[in-house]
């Protein structure tokens, strides 16, 4: 009758047993864990409201479809888009009046002028050419261009009317970067007066002294009648002499 095996040899292989179960342990895990969700598409009004204060540019960009012209670029195009989002404190920082004094069409440039349709990232603001185009460039026959300077880590944006540093980055991974702006960004093309349009010409198609080359010198009458009463003249003394003539003969 074979012996019993000892508590040593028991122990033993207790021990290797279960060092192979925690070999297995982690290969079985990684098998059964779920692969992680695909992220969705990139909406902007969505970044906004996570971050918070964004709440008067979120009702521009729903009122004038910018925001859905932004989503359909950055999810379906390879050039990205560049947004500089003032915050509510930068609306209600404006002078009194000065977007109500603004037309419908004004509005949506104001919004898109907030919108660059290429992806910048920090570092390329300080590198591009200025003024660089956004998406109210060319409207109106107006540039539309915004400006960048700074230095280091340091990027401040100028309109020609305001200037303001990039401090927050919201978003700024390729094809969208949201940079936090604390000041709305006024086109200076708001501000130039627009030349004078020119008058219609007249109805019964006499030109105007412009359009004739200048103002016309004072007319100085039919050089005619000058020499007909000069004629009259030279008779009237012919004949009083004949006259006089005759008397005395």
């Amino acid at each position: 009758m074979a012996a019993p095996p000892s508590s040593s040899l028991i122990l033993l292989s207790l021990t290797a047993l279960v060092s192979s179960l925690l070999l297995l342990l982690p290969s079985a895990q990684a098998q059964s864990a779920p692969a992680p969700a695909p992220s969705g598409p990139i909406n902007i009004t969505a970044i906004l409201e996570k971050a918070g204060q964004y709440t008067f540019f979120i009702r521009l960009l729903n009122e004038t479809q910018a925001g859905n012209q932004i989503n359909n670029q950055v999810n379906n195009s390879h050039d990205g888009m560049t947004v500089f989002a003032p915050t509510d404190n930068a609306f209600n920082n404006l002078p009194t009046g000065t977007l109500n004094n603004l037309t419908d069409q004004q509005h949506v440039q104001l919004v898109l002028y907030h919108i660059c349709p290429k992806f910048y990232s920090l570092d390329s603001l300080l590198t591009v050419s200025n003024p660089v185009r956004t998406q109210a460039s060319g409207q109106d026959g107006g540039v539309f261009g915004l400006n960048f300077t700074g230095q280091g880590n340091q990027v401040n944006v100028s309109t020609g009317i305001v200037e303001v540093p990039l401090y927050n980055a919201l978003r700024k991974d390729f094809p969208l970067a949201v940079y936090q702006v604390d000041k709305v960004l006024l086109p200076e093309e708001f501000y130039k007066a627009k030349a004078p349009a020119a008058s219609p010409p007249a109805a019964d198609g006499s030109s105007s002294p412009a359009a004739d080359g200048g103002a016309k010198a004072p007319s100085t009458g039919n050089p005619g009648n000058g020499s007909g009463r000069m004629s009259v003249g030279l008779g009237l003394v012919s004949g009083i002499w004949l006259l006089c003539m005759a008397l005395l003969s």
